[in-house]
């Protein structure tokens, strides 16, 4: 079921502010941003909107960040709140932890989410622990945004898909938005967020383009999206993945397949109910992810799945295509070949369909 806080120990976590609005303004057609620009303005909006929202990490200043995401904000907002930092992710994010603690709203950009693993005890023993272990007394609303995934020749240390890291932490919520619209949607209502929110971008979809509202319209964390529904086979996919999965749906509807896409978008809090709702009513699912397949993500989907009562209406057994268990190597070839591509989606639902 939908979830909006977790509990230990008896304390329960702060829930998220109101949301405002829906997902797609009615009032007006939205403009088209990329990626990038939307997670750029959702920061900016936020920023002009609360002085205690600012940004922090290496290179986010005069450089405009490793992907060029804060572009121009040091220009607009200065260099107070827009403070590029020491080479040290440990040291950032122990930073974020204490201005949150303190009562500002910190937005860490850490350059590559692979070097989370730097910081990973302030990530997972400070920010996400605090509150309960201070009986609900204090919060640590704290955004960190972090680039993942493959397909820029970035290797083995640049390149990784950690998402199942940070939804195993009880404390920490976790979002990976698909679109320029929920970029900045879900960054907005993550920045609102009084817990720790981990927003991981993958980088291939940075350049990609969409419609975005101008007004900073919130998309609730903790609600999975239908991005097309068929009547066959259920795939539920994350990140990336998802433009994939809606090519891969397209190319079975030519073939008489008819598959339904679902993006979770928050991973933590997870709507499962959603998800579940769906495989019932298509008796097939396909999990599709780019992290490798052992402990993967979608390992957790699969189990809410079979404990569900989805279960009984199941026609073929839950599905799940992910990356190999193997490093992402630098050669294009062999990475392209250790990721889940198009053609791997469009061959796995058309065997569940047709076998089953």
């Amino acid at each position: 079921m939908t979830t909006t806080s977790e509990t230990v120990n008896g304390a329960a976590a702060p829930e998220s502010g109101p949301v405002t609005g829906s997902a797609t303004p009615a009032a007006a057609e939205p403009r088209t941003l990329t990626y990038s620009e939307a997670v750029r303005e959702a920061m900016a909006q936020a920023m002009a909107a609360d002085e205690r929202v600012f940004l922090f990490g290496e290179d986010v200043g005069t450089y405009g960040g490793a992907f060029g995401v804060s572009g121009d904000l040091v220009h607009r907002f200065g260099t107070e709140r827009v403070r590029d930092t020491p080479i040290s992710e440990l040291g950032i994010v122990g930073a974020a932890v204490g201005a949150g603690l303190a009562g500002m709203r910190p937005i860490v950009e850490i350059q590559f989410s692979d070097f989370t693993a730097q910081a990973m005890d302030q990530i997972a023993n400070q920010a996400a622990k605090i509150h309960f272990m201070l009986g609900g007394a204090a919060t640590v609303p704290m955004v960190l945004r972090a680039p993942g995934g493959s397909g820029t020749g970035a290797a083995a240390q640049h390149s990784q898909s950690l998402e199942a890291w940070f939804a195993h932490v009880p404390g920490l919520k976790v979002v990976m938005p698909s679109t320029a619209a929920d970029a900045k949607g879900l960054l907005l209502s993550a920045i609102d967020d009084p817990n720790p929110v981990i927003v991981l971008e993958h980088k291939l979809l940075y350049k990609q383009s969409g419609p975005v509202p101008e007004e900073p319209v919130r998309v609730p964390l903790g609600e999975t999206a239908v991005r097309r529904t068929g009547g066959d086979v259920t795939i539920v996919a994350t990140g990336v993945m998802v433009s994939r999965a809606l090519e891969a749906a397209e190319r079975l509807a030519a073939d008489g397949v008819s598959a339904s896409v679902l993006d979770p978008r928050t991973l933590r809090p997870l709507d499962d109910q959603t998800i579940v709702d769906s495989v019932a009513a298509t008796g097939r699912a396909l999990l599709v992810q780019e992290a490798p397949k052992t402990g993967g993500f979608m390992s957790e989907i699969a189990a809410r799945i079979v404990e569900s009562p989805a279960f009984g209406r199941l026609q073929a057994p839950v599905s799940r295509l992910c990356g190999l268990d193997v490093p992402i190597p630098y050669a294009p070839q062999l990475e392209q070949a250790a990721v889940p591509q198009v053609d791997d989606i469009v061959a796995k639902a058309g065997e569940l369909v047709r076998r089953w």
